[in-house]
């Protein structure tokens, strides 16, 4: 049994910058594409070195960056985005994004990123 696929809200995804300035169509057409995830602290949302699938947006929680090379590179705070330079550059996960705090993301798959259907 999948799981059941809860989307975003349209009221959480214009909080956020990136999202603030499309249309409401197209706002409501992209919440009902995103996934919304409640996630516990500790979890690997993105691992660095995997293909990437799938673009998040962090709507609550802190989260941080760490690279294998480099160690801690920074936090993601709610708001923010990441897991787009794998799609967009069609290469392996440059990062690994641990949830530090409990968070709330959403996500979507490359087709949705890329706009097809919006």
């Amino acid at each position: 049994m999948s799981p059941r696929h809860v989307p975003a809200s349209v009221t959480e995804l214009a909080r956020v910058g990136l999202f603030a300035t499309l249309p409401g169509e197209t706002l409501g057409k992209l919440a009902e594409r995103m996934q919304r995830d409640e996630v516990p602290p500790g979890t690997v949302l993105i691992r660095e070195g995997q293909p990437g699938d799938r673009f998040y947006v962090l709507l609550s929680g802190v989260a941080g960056v760490s690279q294998t090379s480099l160690g801690e590179r920074g936090i993601i705070r709610a708001g923010e985005f990441f897991g787009e330079v794998a799609l967009a550059m069609n290469i392996p996960r440059t990062a690994t994004i641990t949830t530090m705090t409990p968070c709330v993301v959403a996500s979507c798959d490359a087709a949705a990123f890329d706009g097809d259907g919006l």
